[in-house]
């Protein structure tokens, strides 16, 4: 995933006021971004594909 230079660096910041990974605070946030859309409609609950 790409993301602009100053977006990257307010994550770092955040993830590190946390104690945590980078990676592992953006894997956190898109986790509960799509949780959140789908609750509210915006994303149609995924079909399990034969996994």
């Amino acid at each position: 995933m790409t993301l602009p230079d100053s977006v990257f660096e307010e994550l770092e910041q955040w993830a590190d006021s946390q104690g945590r990974p980078t990676a592992n605070l953006a894997a956190f946030l898109i986790e509960t971004s799509i949780r959140q859309a789908k609750e509210n409609g915006e994303i149609s609950p995924q079909k399990n594909k034969g996994k």
